[in-house]
């Protein structure tokens, strides 16, 4: 009786790419896909947030650019569920509707210039913009074995903060 050949632990695992920068997108997405991801891409936030609510299927991991630029005009609205936001809010909400949640946020931005940002940086595995393939591929794996991170309702906490490293 034959038994199936074991899955390689990629191809479980599902990986949503958010970024405004084309060449960004191009090289995370075929660098996924070929190491056995499947991979999910929105060019932004809008696009992320509904990806996020209706997809069926699990996603594992979300790799999301910290800066996605509204457009030029956007009509403020409580009834829109999916608005045009910068990519910590992306992870708040993730963690707010799936409480536990694995995620690498990446910028470009110098550390000063994150600041802004710290209280959600503090706890997030973090990419530093340009990166190397191989950098990519070393935190998807450290995320994806790490613990998630959860939601408590006040700030992003990490449970494994420690077992992550930041690539600057």
């Amino acid at each position: 009786m034959d038994t199936p050949a074991p899955i390689h632990p990629s191809l479980a695992k599902t990986i949503l790419v958010v970024d405004d920068d084309p060449s960004t997108m191009l090289i995370c997405v075929k660098t996924l896909r070929a190491e056995g991801f499947t991979v999910l891409e929105a060019e932004g936030s809008s696009e992320a947030l509904k990806i996020l609510a209706t997809h069926r299927e699990p996603i594992d991991l979300l790799l999301t650019d910290l800066m996605l630029p509204p457009p030029g005009f956007q009509l403020t609205s409580t009834k829109n569920p999916y608005p045009r936001v910068h990519g910590h809010e992306i992870i708040q909400r993730a963690l707010a509707t799936k409480e536990t949640f694995r995620v690498i946020l990446m910028s470009s931005l110098s550390y000063q210039e994150r600041k802004a940002y710290q209280t959600v940086i503090d706890h997030v595995p973090f990419l530093q913009k340009p990166f190397t393939v191989e950098t990519m591929m070393e935190l998807v794996h450290a995320v994806l074995a790490a613990a998630p991170l959860s939601y408590d309702n006040s700030a992003t906490k990490s449970t494994a903060k420690q077992e992550v490293q930041w690539y600057d």
